[in-house]
């Protein structure tokens, strides 16, 4: 079964709250970036929540774009290159200071690599390990609720 527009939007929020928080906790401290740790954490985490939020609105554009396929659905590798458009329209928002609680905007390089990793680590769980635990979700629409 096709995942439905809440249960895409139910996995994107889930997979970016927990596999997402995961990488970040980990990443974080890896990328030489100037500031305390706790600031780098902050942004990061802000980060990760305007992505999700972001990510309600592109849900949304994605499904009234894939009405117009016969089968209602992207094939998996154009989820992992939606990335590209995401990462490039928060970078304009972090640039234009329009994303709240960041007065900093953190470098360019680090932003990318922050994203890029946690885009494909929670497409890569969303493709394999998920389907584990989940057992059903494929079938349920991809609703997790």
């Amino acid at each position: 079964m096709v995942p439905i527009l809440i249960g895409r939007i139910q996995t994107r929020l889930f997979l970016l709250a927990l596999v997402g928080s995961l990488v970040t906790l980990v990443l974080i401290p890896l990328l030489p970036v100037p500031g305390s740790l706790s600031e780098r954490y902050r942004v990061a985490f802000v980060v990760l929540a305007a992505v999700a939020v972001l990510g309600i609105a592109w849900e949304a554009l994605y499904h009234l774009l894939m009405q117009f396929r016969w089968e209602k659905d992207w094939p998996s590798l154009f989820g992992l290159l939606t990335g590209v458009p995401e990462g490039v329209l928060l970078w304009l928002l972090l640039r234009a200071g329009a994303v709240p609680l960041i007065d900093t905007v953190p470098p360019g390089w680090a932003f990318a690599t922050h994203f890029a990793v946690v885009w494909v680590v929670v497409w890569l769980v969303a493709n394999g390990p998920m389907r584990v635990p989940f057992l059903r979700w494929r079938f349920r629409g991809g609703r997790l609720v």
